[in-house]
């Protein structure tokens, strides 16, 4: 069998029945996640946009749109909650590999399971697939000498190519395709990912998008091999297929099917307690532990982040740009921006999306910070990425003394991980008085006998 009939087969035989117990608390809880970050970002820029796509495409009400109380069908309604799931930079992340499976496959998975009428077993299980493969996917195209996923080296964004590829295999199993009918979904979601990261460096929206789009693109490819579309089985390993043309001869086609339906990957994926690229969530760490040393905004002279080659592209450099976001948007993915606004005074369990508007940018506490800050490769964050993103803080007080602060383990991860209690009182901080039944609803997920409910509870 390919690689992808050997996929097709996992997908297609997993049943709620077999799955671990704790694999299905985490999907539980990465469902009740996502959904509160969907609600809080609904109304963000690249959410309008893709509000105003589908409501232009228009056709029957198939799926809903989260908090809008608006039912499109499930590939539009996928879109728009897929770019929802990612536009906050909230979302979870599996490591080493650097990719964001929740924003990815929840929104295209629960979309289709809503069109569909399934239950919430049989979503728990298309989930489950779909996390299973896309971690397996992203491992393959990671490079344990490089230290960094080929695709990211090469400006690709992997959550979104990989994400589709394994959303259309969940999305193929709640249709209830055959073990051959998901392998041709995901051969076709193969043609239609896509994803660049170059926004991350110079701004723009677009990368809220590719959550959008990867979910768009599960529920799509699903719908064409269920109506007679196929793709080739070799799409992974074949001369022109995923793999070659997306990392060319560095991939490693043993971690496609490694410990597949033995080894369960979903409850060490990495939440993300701070709405900030995942590189720069150390300095918030290490900001937060100099405040409780009693270091001051206005003590400092200097201030020096150090962080591992591969972030320090994106939250360091070019240090203009990261000195002065050109939008609070872009300022979630500078290094000197989050570490002075955390240490200025972040809200939530750190900082959260308050902490990054119009009205922040020009706050002159942390402008004054940020024009002393320099981001610099730190030798240590670089032997550690990606298996954590780290960080270091060494800042200079106004008397010439020095603090430093070396975070290694990322809060959130399974060395540090987030309590219950920290899980709902993110869920709040993204959708307030609406917390509770979100919490209840996807408490008792496996119980539902329609997925729509917790559409329902969003509001």
């Amino acid at each position: 069998m390919t690689l992808a009939e050997q996929l097709g087969s996992f997908a297609a035989d997993l049943t709620f029945e077999t799955l671990p117990g704790v694999v299905v608390a985490s999907i539980k809880d990465r469902v009740m996640d996502t959904l509160g970050i969907c609600v809080a970002a609904r109304d963000v820029d690249a959410a309008v946009a893709a509000r105003g796509m589908v409501a232009e495409w228009g056709g029957r009400g198939d799926a809903t749109l989260i908090g809008a109380a608006v039912r499109r069908p499930a590939a539009s309604a996928a879109l728009f909650n897929g770019t929802c799931a990612h536009a906050l930079d909230f979302d979870d992340t599996h490591l080493p590999s650097i990719v964001h499976p929740s924003a990815m496959l929840m929104p295209g998975v629960v979309a289709q399971a809503e069109a569909c009428a399934v239950d919430g077993e049989a979503a728990i299980a298309a989930l489950a697939a779909g996390y299973e493969i896309c971690t397996r996917l992203a491992m393959a195209q990671y490079d344990a000498e490089l230290g960094n996923s080929v695709m990211f080296e090469r400006g690709l964004h992997a959550a979104s190519i990989i994400g589709a590829v394994a959303g259309a295999a969940a999305c193929a199993k709640l249709r209830g395709l055959d073990a051959s009918g998901v392998t041709h979904a995901m051969a076709i979601a193969c043609s239609m990912g896509a994803g660049l990261i170059e926004a991350n460096r110079a701004g723009g929206n677009v990368k809220k998008f590719h959550g959008g789009w990867a979910a768009h693109v599960s529920v799509s490819a699903a719908a064409a091999a269920a109506n007679g579309l196929t793709g080739p089985a070799t799409v992974f390993e074949g001369r022109f297929g995923f793999f070659a043309a997306y990392c060319g001869e560095h991939w490693h086609p043993q971690e496609v099917t490694a410990g597949l339906g033995e080894r369960w990957d979903t409850p060490g994926i990495f939440y993300k307690p701070y709405p900030v690229n995942h590189f720069a969530h150390a300095l918030v760490d290490a900001a937060l532990a100099l405040k409780a040393k009693g270091v001051r905004p206005e003590d400092v002279a200097h201030v020096t982040l150090g962080t591992a080659a591969a972030s320090w592209r994106t939250i360091g450099d070019p240090i203009e740009e990261k000195r002065r976001p050109r939008s609070p948007y872009h300022a979630q993915f500078s290094g000197p921006f989050v570490f002075a606004t955390a240490l200025a005074g972040g809200s939530g369990l750190g900082v959260s999306g308050a902490d990054f508007t119009d009205a922040t940018l020009s706050d002159p506490v942390r402008q004054r910070l940020t024009q002393i800050t320099d981001v610099v490769v730190d030798n240590e964050c670089t032997r550690i990425f990606p298996n954590q993103f780290p960080g270091v803080a060494s800042v200079v007080l106004r008397d010439g003394s020095v603090v430093e602060e070396r975070v290694l383990v990322n809060r959130g991860g399974p060395g540090r991980p987030l309590s219950r209690a920290e899980l709902e009182a993110k869920l709040e901080l993204n959708v307030g008085a609406l917390a509770d039944g979100i919490a209840e609803v996807c408490g008792r997920l496996e119980k539902l006998h329609s997925v729509r409910e917790l559409m329902e509870a969003c509001g």
